[in-house]
């Protein structure tokens, strides 16, 4: 394997076309798509200060490396991806990427990242950034940190554990995602979707877990949420207490209090749904904003 070591490399597209190469220690300076069309690369201990970095590359490991903020647009139609050890400052990374590692990854930026990606493994991640993940789908992630809100929007196929997420609008407009032991705060989460699972999980959300087809939640807790479950079909087990549960379609839902109960029978079907808890603090058949 050819080597490449401790060079300041500018200008476009420096080392296009390279194959078959470990290139260590380098700093890609001034210059667009340094590495555009290469293959079989190890890049290691690298640092890429411009722009479009990787694009249409195949087989490609970058460890132990900073993406800085310029590097915008880095990863973009690659297949066959490691990255590991790496910090990336710059926004809009990775976008239709297939088979994809990222372990031990800081998105300092995540804005607009990992859109319409496909086959991507999270390990020990932490991204900052609003719409992370768009339209993506075969994700498994663990020990995922994100702040930043419409993450996961459009995904499909998403599998997280032991994470923590502060997004709003999370999982919007998602099919078949399930989330174990892990945190989520954030408002609206999971409406639109199909197939939504959340076992062992803490979440607080506003209006959260709406408009779901078929939402599944076992042994989880709910803090400080309201509204929730408005227009879904759910079979949802929760510890302790729920502050309102609004209008949901069918199923059930079980808990050990239920602050507010609000069912309306001129929106859903009443003797649809199962409520079963040991308190109902309140009931009402309209929503407050309808009882002024």
């Amino acid at each position: 394997m050819k080597e490449i070591n401790q060079k300041l490399l500018t200008g476009e597209r420096a080392l296009y076309g390279e194959q078959d190469a470990k290139i260590s220690y380098c700093t890609f300076a001034d210059g667009e798509s340094p590495l555009k069309e290469c293959s079989n690369l190890i890049v290691d201990n690298c640092l890429f200060r411009w722009k479009y970095p990787f694009w249409y590359c195949k087989n490609i490991t970058v460890q132990n490396s900073s993406l800085f903020d310029m590097a915008r647009a880095g990863i973009w139609y690659v297949e066959d991806l490691i990255v590991k050890n790496t910090v990336i400052e710059a926004p809009k990374n990775f976008r239709r990427v297939k088979r994809a590692l990222l372990q031990d990854v800081t998105f300092s930026n995540a804005a607009e990242t990992l859109w319409s990606c496909d086959e991507v493994e999270l390990k020990n991640v932490t991204a900052k950034g609003d719409y992370f993940a768009m339209n993506s789908s075969n994700i498994t992630a663990e020990n995922f940190t994100l702040v930043g809100n419409y993450s996961f929007d459009g995904g499909r196929n998403i599998t997280v554990r032991n994470s923590r997420l502060l997004s709003k609008d999370a999982f919007w407009n998602c099919e078949n995602v399930t989330v174990y032991d892990s945190f989520i705060s954030g408002e609206y989460l999971g409406w639109n979707s199909k197939n939504i699972t959340f076992v062992n999980c803490t979440i607080e959300s506003l209006q959260g877990m709406c408009y779901i087809d078929n939402l599944t939640m076992k042994n989880c807790r709910l803090i400080n949420t309201t509204l929730a479950f408005e227009r879904s079909e759910c079979d949802v087990e929760i510890i302790g207490m729920v502050d309102s549960v609004f209008n949901p379609k069918q199923g059930l839902i079980k808990a050990e209090r239920i602050g507010e109960l609000i069912m309306d029978g001129r929106r859903v079907k009443i003797d649809q749904t199962k409520i079963i808890a040991d308190e109902i603090e309140t009931t009402f058949d309209r929503p407050e904003w309808e009882r002024k």
